[in-house]
């Protein structure tokens, strides 16, 4: 049986417990005038399916000469997705990969055995005022691909299934979901979707998944009626119905979700691996700085500076 926390025999069914099974608060955290919040990990929950990291990235509003400069960074047993609402990030990463990530697109990063990457907002973007508002998700992965080679996918907002009418619009980002598929080859199952609520509007959660949860990013809904406001992660309980309602002023979501895995994973910096030796194997491999024939590599037209290992 894959590992999932909610499911325990000893736990009652009906109309015994609530159709919410955790509800997570983001803890908030400035950047110096860039906050983020981040819902997973949290205390409650580490992954929902096989999400386990997701922080929304604003809204922040940069002055000109001012930016995000994320330097080059490792990543080993993951794949991220950053989906932007405004603004737009350069990315580059030790594949060769040079891309913009702008609102409405995939960029999706395997990291498997190892990637270096960094997030700027860099070039003629800075001679503005400019703004930044998305969120970043990782995704682990499943034992059997924690080695796989990295990987990069680029898929245009215009490339993705969408979905409309009776007061609301989906846009299915990652997996399957609502009869569609989205186009990014995926290592699990699961679904990754951007749904905008007209006031009143109802949108029922996919339910041909094993784990479900959904981020109000703006305005509110109505769960089983409780009502929950922007800035709050919901996680429902497996086999459950269960529908969501917008409230006066509608709402932006994002729901995820989609199979467990085998096992709980262990999180240091930016790696993330189904055991403890691999994380201290990528520790070593990123304190050697070894950029030729090491374990990783910085991005070409990025390769001045890095982060270096953490002290802890």
């Amino acid at each position: 049986m894959s590992w999932n926390p909610a499911l325990d025999p000893d736990c009652p069914t009906g109309d015994a417990v609530d159709a919410i099974d955790t509800v997570i608060v983001p803890r908030a955290r400035d950047l110096g005038g860039f906050e983020v919040r981040r819902a997973l990990p949290a205390p409650q929950r580490q992954m929902v399916g096989p999400f386990i990291f997701f922080d929304q990235m604003g809204p922040a509003e940069f002055v000109t000469g001012k930016g995000i400069d994320v330097r080059p960074h490792p990543h080993i047993g993951l794949a991220t997705v950053t989906y932007l609402y405004k603004g737009k990030i350069h990315h580059r990463d030790s594949l060769g990969t040079d891309q913009w990530i702008e609102p409405g697109a995939v960029n999706w990063m395997v990291a498997g055995h190892g990637i270096t990457h960094s997030e700027r907002t860099d070039g003629a973007i800075r001679q503005n005022p400019h703004s930044l508002f998305g969120i970043q998700t990782w995704v682990a992965m499943p034992k059997d691909r924690e080695d796989d080679p990295a990987a990069f996918e680029h898929a245009p907002k215009d490339t993705l299934p969408f979905m409309e009418g009776e007061g609301k619009e989906v846009r299915l980002i990652l997996g399957d979901a609502y009869g569609e598929r989205a186009p990014v080859e995926t290592a699990s199952e699961m679904f990754y979707a951007d749904a905008v609520l007209e006031a009143g509007a109802s949108i029922p959660m996919p339910d041909n998944h094993e784990d479900r949860g959904v981020y109000v990013l703006d305005g509110s809904v109505t769960i089983a009626g409780d009502t929950f406001d922007a800035g709050q992660m919901m996680v429902f309980r497996p086999g459950d119905k269960v529908s969501l309602k917008a409230g006066e002023a509608g709402a932006r979501l994002m729901l995820l979700g989609g199979a467990t895995l085998e096992g709980p994973r262990y999180i240091w910096w930016n790696f993330v691996a189904s055991s403890k030796e691999r994380i201290e194997h990528a520790k070593e491999a990123w304190r050697a700085e070894d950029w030729k024939d090491g374990r990783f590599h910085l991005p070409p037209g990025d390769d001045a500076e890095f982060i270096p290992l953490p002290d802890r």
